[in-house]
């Protein structure tokens, strides 16, 4: 008789982004053995050109199949649209990747106007591209790169002022015109969902794709008939490739202002096949 595979999912990002990723499969799958890789030694991955991020990318993937990880979960949108293909193609466990949600954005919104806020990488990739072609047919997407955001979230200062006069910035214009839909288009920008929410009238939804890769991931896992482990909710271990202090202080200050996130456990050594 044939044992079943235990799931054990590996996620990773340039930095703390993909922990909004790992919250929303934690509060899904409770007792899922996750390992969580925040590669801030490279971060932001929007800074390498496309062939230095997918080189990274397949090191940090592969890193995470010799720890054990059974399938593995690129919570970032610029190295999704850098190397997806590449690591589904080199790598012997399944791959989900991250796109931002314009999908349900153009599904959802009543004006045929929305708003995508993204890293300048994802917003001028191909992928991104081919997902506007594909999904947004008839919709004016007001797409807004928003440099210099993720280096604040990723700096623990998700409430600061300027943070907040970023987001007011970017939306107003296209708010003005009628969009009624924003999706947020980088991970780390999930944790200033809250300061958003209150720059927007009520009507307006905000959309966020880390619940669904969450729930993509469990479809996957049961499609490869990967058992998912049950009972109570064990934390999420981590590893970072750069500086553990500065990660550990960043959560913290998410946490102060109020961000919800699984407990972590530091697996106190670094991945031997990343980092400096």
């Amino acid at each position: 008789m044939e044992l079943a595979v235990l799931a054990h999912v590996g996620i990773f990002d340039s930095g703390l982004g993909g922990l909004t990723v790992a919250r929303a499969l934690r509060a899904r799958a409770p007792a899922l053995p996750i390992l969580y890789l925040g590669d801030t030694a490279c971060f932001p991955y929007g800074g390498q050109s496309p062939a230095e991020l997918e080189a990274r990318v397949l090191v940090v993937g592969q890193s995470l199949v010799d720890r054990g990880c059974t399938a593995l979960v690129v919570a970032c949108n610029t190295a999704t649209s850098a190397a997806l293909e590449r690591l589904r193609a080199e790598l012997p466990v399944p791959v989900i990747g991250m796109e931002p949600p314009l999908k349900p954005a153009a599904e959802q919104t009543k004006s045929r106007r929305v708003i995508v806020l993204a890293t300048a990488g994802t917003a001028a990739g191909e992928r991104f591209a081919r997902l506007e072609a594909d999904h947004a047919v008839g919709v004016t997407v007001h797409t807004v790169p928003m440099p210099g955001l993720a280096d604040l979230i990723e700096a623990g200062r998700a409430r600061d002022p300027q943070v907040l006069a970023m987001l007011e910035q970017a939306i107003r214009e296209p708010i003005a015109l009628g969009a009624d839909a924003v999706a947020l288009g980088c991970t780390h920008y999930g944790f200033v969902a809250a300061p958003l929410r209150t720059l927007l009238p009520e009507h307006v939804a905000i959309i966020d794709a880390a619940d669904a890769v969450a729930r993509r991931t469990l479809a996957v896992l049961e499609g490869v008939a990967q058992h998912v482990t049950a009972g109570a909710v064990r934390p999420v271990d981590y590893d970072v490739t750069g500086d553990r202090r500065a990660f550990a202080a960043a959560v913290d200050c998410l946490r102060d202002v109020g961000e919800t996130l699984p407990a972590l456990a530091n697996i106190r050594r670094r991945l031997a096949t990343v980092g400096s």
